[in-house]
């Protein structure tokens, strides 16, 4: 089967991780039981989960000129992923995220920017050549907005497929997301997209899978939202689905969903269709959570296809 290749337009971090009992009351402190740095960023996680799965990827980020950069651009290398598209900033930090992970599994984010700022809409314009080549396109809500809406830009003119992660839930105009296809939002941010606002917490899947369905054509189109342990749903013109995620013990949640989204962006590339490709999302971002860190948690396109329970060897969907 051919694999598309996915080019990763997004942030790329170092990540500074604690793992403690249970976060910390406003003004309290706790002592951490471990701590790690490792490879971090949506963009950089995404793009490693895509490549496991089995895409050809290029990342197109930024780092600065420090340690973090090297310890960014080694790990990137150690996965078999190309650096070419990561440029070099000399007047701003390796971006970081300060992570804290309880004893359930939960975890708090902290995002400095850093050098992920610096690929703005202009930076864009030269990479326009590796966009019209790609079989798909995916950023995330970690750069900044007018990047995001010049990239939407970019792949409406080329004919380009985007997959937009809006994480964090930043606003980006309606015309930018009217061209994701499909636009990927857990529950908190698809109701900052103006998907499911009046959905309470705890809905079923077979409710977001409607309010999924109603968002086809009036905000993107199409649409998927991850909904944790439940599983995920999606819709596009062809219909709508829902996937139950298997039920696993989560030792910890950090990057599962850009495991799930970096996964759906792979088989998508490769000619599966919304239904299917988000299926074995699903298998890979409840196998993610099982194990500690982000990227280290990932697993192979051949784990991933078996939890999935699909064939190798099948044709798409």
């Amino acid at each position: 089967m051919a694999r598309g290749a996915v080019v990763v337009v997004g942030s790329l971090n170092v990540d500074a991780t604690s793992y403690v009992e249970r976060f910390p009351e406003p003004g309290e402190t706790v002592t951490s039981r471990a701590f790690r740095t490792a490879l971090g960023g949506k963009g950089a996680n995404q793009a490693v989960a895509a490549h496991l799965a089995g895409a050809d990827v290029e990342l197109v980020a930024r780092v600065g000129d420090d340690a973090n950069a090297a310890l960014a651009l080694g790990a990137l290398e150690g996965f078999g992923l190309a650096t070419e598209g990561v440029g070099r900033v000399a007047d701003a930090p390796t971006g970081v995220a300060q992570i804290t992970v309880a004893d359930s599994g939960e975890n708090t984010v902290i995002v400095t920017g850093g050098a992920n700022l610096a690929l703005d809409a202009d930076a864009l314009d030269s990479e326009r050549a590796h966009l019209a080549a790609a079989a798909l396109v995916l950023t995330q809500g970690e750069l900044p907005v007018a990047t995001i809406e010049r990239l939407a830009e970019h792949c409406e003119e080329l004919g380009v497929r985007l997959v937009v992660n809006l994480a964090p839930p930043v606003e980006v105009s309606a015309a930018a997301l009217a061209v994701c296809d499909p636009l990927v939002v857990n529950e908190h941010e698809a109701r900052a997209a103006g998907i499911g606002t009046e959905v309470a917490a705890g809905a079923s899947l077979d409710e977001w899978r409607a309010h999924a369905a109603a968002a086809v054509g009036r905000v993107a189109r199409s649409v998927v939202v991850t909904l944790g342990g439940s599983g995920a749903v999606a819709a596009s013109p062809d219909g709508d689905w829902a996937e139950a995620a298997p039920e696993v013990v989560a030792v910890d949640t950090t990057g599962a969903g850009d495991c799930f989204t970096g996964t759906l962006a792979a088989f998508l590339a490769e000619g599966r269709d919304l239904a299917e490709a988000m299926r074995i999302a699903v298998a890979a971002g409840a196998h993610a959570v099982q194990a500690r860190g982000t990227v280290d948690s990932y697993a192979t396109r051949t784990a991933i296809l078996a939890a999935a329970r699909i064939d190798e060897g099948a044709p798409p969907a």
